[in-house]
């Protein structure tokens, strides 16, 4: 019986594996990496759950921050985004700043923007609320290395020592730096990926000033009064929730519930004086916020704005949409919604 079964089986693939050749080959074909991202739609993330404030005050809406999904650009989704509708591809290179970055580049430089978007909602949500936060250390990060450097930087590098004195933000570096000469070699230490690696970096001087090839991005971190705790998981990267991040925090911090009840969403990236900018691919995040029921959706104003009213009026859709420029209009325009 069991020796029956073994022929049986050799002679399928005898006769078939052609097939199963070509089906394999295809598959891989199909499967192999092309450099585009590829937007499929979007959704929202309650931020309450990822953010927590000591003794907050409790709310009876929601504050909910508007993402798209996006799916790995292979040949077959790239073929695809040719015939499914509201897909959409876009290539890798629009989001790096030379030929020499990469995909690690991108998603490294996403968690800075996320940790910074974090530092700016804090900050301005505990000054409209009059709450005490002082600032506690300022870490500086390579955000970007000129292609010509020789330099071994990594992007996402977090700078902590020069010739062993430490640095707190970017004049403690460039005070540091500006103490040599143009083609020193110094020993800069970093941690990257958690362990800490000493650099010998050549200096440059570029319009009269000694630079080691980088653009390095501030981070501040605060010590607040209530206590105030953010945790998002590394797949949430970007600065696109600031807005609703500092609604949210703001909102836990008084007592006054600007939800009034309303199931919220929204984008828009915060900067440390409160203005709100504009971000990519609002309308994936409109439609998102309409497939979940939420009521409002708030949005930068502008070309963001505009964008959204036209995809309002074009899908018949009944959210009420907001536009707003700066954090206290947002909160302006919620205090107005009954």
């Amino acid at each position: 019986m069991l020796n029956n079964f073994y022929v049986g089986i050799k002679k399928f693939i005898k006769e078939y594996y052609k097939s199963f050749l070509i089906a394999l080959v295809m598959y891989i074909i199909l499967m192999f990496p092309v450099d585009y991202y590829i937007i499929t739609g979007g959704g929202i993330m309650e931020v309450g759950d990822r953010i927590k404030v000591s003794d907050e005050y409790k709310s009876k809406g929601s504050f909910n921050l508007s993402y798209v999904s996006e799916i790995k650009g292979t040949i077959s989704t790239y073929l695809l985004s040719y015939v499914m509708p509201d897909w959409k591809k876009i290539k890798v290179s629009d989001y790096t700043y030379d030929e020499e970055e990469n995909v690690e580049d991108i998603n490294v430089r996403g968690t800075i923007d996320l940790l910074n978007s974090n530092s700016y909602a804090i900050k301005n949500a505990y000054l409209m609320a009059k709450k005490e936060f002082d600032v506690k250390k300022i870490d500086l990060y390579v955000y970007y290395i000129d292609k010509d450097t020789t330099n071994e930087f990594k992007v996402g590098d977090k700078i902590l020592k020069v010739n062993g004195v430490k640095v707190n933000g970017a004049d403690s570096y460039r005070k540091e730096l500006s103490k040599y000469n143009e083609n020193d070699i110094i020993e800069i230490e970093v941690k990257r990926k958690n362990k800490t690696k000493k650099l010998n970096i050549k200096l440059y001087k570029k319009d009269n000033m000694i630079i080691s090839g980088i653009y390095a991005e501030e981070v501040y971190s605060y010590k607040t009064n209530p206590e105030v705790e953010i945790k998002f998981k590394k797949s949430e990267s970007g600065p696109s929730g600031g807005l609703i991040e500092t609604l949210d925090i703001y909102n836990k911090l008084t007592k006054t519930d600007i939800t009034n009840g309303k199931k919220i969403a929204g984008t828009g990236e915060i900067d440390s004086d409160g203005n709100i900018l504009t971000i990519g691919e609002v309308k994936y995040k409109l439609l998102g916020a309409v497939s979940k029921k939420a009521d409002i959706f708030i949005v930068p104003n502008g070309e963001n704005y505009e964008t959204c009213m036209k995809v309002k009026k074009d899908k018949n859709l009944k959210i009420k949409i907001i536009g707003v420029s700066t954090f206290s209009d947002a909160i302006k325009e919620l205090k107005k919604i009954k």
